[in-house]
């Protein structure tokens, strides 16, 4: 069964969610949400689901990624919860494409850390640590945004927005400097 995806303009987006407590974790209830989210993210599809894009202001978070891109350092990344999340984020930042379930059509730039640490909870309820870079790290922080209510969209380099359409016919495969480049020297252009 899917589960409906809210979008952009729900409150739901816009609240921290709830901490959930490890017996809370191991709840019936909590389990059988984890695997809808689970199906629902690989419907969708995407590499991370939280639960406030499903309607439900709780810190739980859904991730996997199965694909493979050594220009965005993207590696899989198995099947994982966490729940309550505390991030570290690395001195580094790098810039690259976004899009997300829950602002549907639409992909940005948004700037990230390259290198992470999450404390967090497990599936079970059990303390986890996960170090992360490259696009994993990309897909915690977007996750754990979703669980404080922010989206990429207030992240993003604004002048960067584009419908999917958008992107694929002017930007897919040009080197990000070179699509802030050409946008950066549009508003040069404009100004004189």
């Amino acid at each position: 069964m899917r589960l409906a995806i809210v979008q952009v303009g729900e409150p739901v987006l816009r609240q921290a969610g709830k901490t959930l407590t490890p017996a809370e974790i191991v709840s019936p209830e909590v389990q059988q949400l984890i695997e809808l989210m689970r199906e629902t993210m690989r419907q969708a599809p995407g590499v991370g689901l939280a639960a406030p894009q499903i309607g439900l202001s709780l810190q739980l978070a859904v991730i996997e990624d199965t694909a493979e891109n050594a220009a965005t350092e993207r590696t899989p990344v198995p099947f994982h919860v966490i729940a309550n999340p505390r991030l570290e984020v690395g001195p580094e930042i790098v810039e690259f494409y976004e899009g997300c379930l829950s602002v549907e059509g639409y992909q940005a730039i948004v700037p990230r850390a390259r290198s992470v640490r999450v404390h967090a909870l497990d599936h079970n309820g059990e303390s986890i640590v996960i170090d992360a870079s490259g696009w994993y790290a990309r897909i915690l922080q977007h996750e754990i945004d979703h669980l404080g209510g922010t989206l990429y969209i207030d992240r993003m380099r604004t002048r960067t927005l584009a419908t999917a359409r958008n992107f694929s016919r002017y930007w897919a495969g040009v080197p990000i400097e070179e699509v802030l480049a050409t946008l950066e020297k549009k508003v040069e252009k404009s100004a004189t």
